[in-house]
C-alpha cells in the first residue's frame, strides 16, 4: 500500500472527526463500534475497529446438558443444589 494513497478526508470539529461515509462502508463500521487508535513511530496513526457483538446473549451458546428441563418449573432453581 502506497503511503501516499488518500482514500478520503475529513474536518476536526472540537474533539471529534467524522469518518467518511466510503471509509465506514467499506470497514462495515457501525455505531457502538469502538475504534482503538495507535500512534507509530513515524507519526502516521493506525485504526483498528472493534466491531460491537450484537444481542445480549452474543456468545451464548444454550444448554448443552443431557436431561430435559421444563422452564415453567425448573427457572428460579436453576444452578441450585437441593439436599
Amino acid at each position: 500500500m502506497s503511503s501516499d494513497r488518500i482514500d478520503a478526508e475529513s474536518k476536526v470539529s472540537g474533539n471529534q472527526a467524522n469518518i467518511p461515509a466510503r471509509i465506514r462502508r467499506e470497514l462495515d463500521i457501525d455505531d457502538g463500534d469502538q475504534l482503538r487508535w495507535q500512534l507509530e513511530d513515524d507519526g502516521s496513526i493506525r485504526v483498528h475497529v472493534i466491531q460491537q457483538q450484537t444481542g445480549t446473549f452474543a456468545d451464548f451458546d444454550g444448554y448443552a446438558g443431557e436431561e430435559d428441563t421444563d422452564v415453567t418449573s425448573d427457572h428460579d432453581a436453576w444452578g441450585v443444589d437441593i439436599e
